[in-house]
This record gives structure tokens, C-alpha cells and sequence, in this order.
């Protein structure tokens, strides 16, 4: 129960791999490493690439959200609800508890909200 993958925006690819960084530090496994990444271009780009991501959620033990998140990281989010994995939603403010933007699947019973300071994604998920 080791293994983990983080979905994120672009915009969060700093925090995304400050987060990697101290659970790989802490003996975890990334599953993939999506920020090394260039924005695909093409069309053939997004399917290597959603095969990549699709088979690193579905090896991961668990899957940390980081938000503000893009429609990939919401199918993620999905593919690991349906396999059964631990999720951790991350979010810096209490606007993932405002009902008129947050989503339904934040709220199921397999997810865990975690807001506050990113340090905390890590102190809570290595418990």
C-alpha cells in the first residue's frame, strides 16, 4: 500500500511535485510522473498520454487530488472511486465544502477531504 499518483492542473505542477518529492523521500511509489510532461499538441499525444495516466491510477494504491483540477484529474478521480482506491482531495480553502461549485464526488464516503496547508496532504496520507 505504497504506491501512490497525484492529479492536479498544470497550474499546480509545483505543489504537485513538492507533494511527490516528500512521499518518494518517505519510501512511496509514483506510479507517474505526468509533470514531465510538455502539453500535448496532438491528438496521438492525449491517447499515449491517457494511457500512461489511466494505467498509473489503476496501479496506485491511492490517488491525492490536488485542486484547483482539470477535467483529466476529475476522470482520475473516477477511474480510482470505481477500482476502490483511497482518495485524498486536497484543497487550500473551504471552497470545496461550497455546494454551488464543488462536486458530488468530493463528498462519497471513499473520499477524504483535506484542506489547510499542503504540508498536510502528506502528514495525513502517510498515517
Amino acid at each position: 500500500m505504497n504506491k501512490f499518483y497525484v492529479a492536479s492542473s498544470f497550474k499546480n505542477i509545483d505543489t504537485v511535485r513538492s507533494v511527490s518529492k516528500q512521499l518518494i523521500n518517505k519510501g512511496y511509489i509514483q506510479t507517474y510522473d505526468w509533470t514531465k510532461n510538455e502539453k500535448a499538441s496532438t491528438l496521438k499525444d492525449l491517447k499515449d498520454i491517457g494511457q500512461l495516466e489511466k494505467s498509473a491510477v489503476m496501479e496506485a494504491d491511492f490517488l491525492i487530488v490536488i485542486l484547483p483540477a482539470g477535467k483529466g484529474s476529475h476522470i482520475e478521480l473516477g477511474i480510482a472511486l470505481g477500482q476502490g482506491k483511497r482518495i485524498y482531495v486536497y484543497s487550500p480553502s473551504n471552497e470545496v465544502n461550497n455546494v454551488e461549485t464543488t462536486s458530488t464526488f468530493y463528498h462519497v464516503p471513499e473520499v477524504k477531504t483535506i484542506i489547510g496547508s499542503i504540508d498536510d496532504i502528506v502528514e495525513i496520507v502517510t498515517r
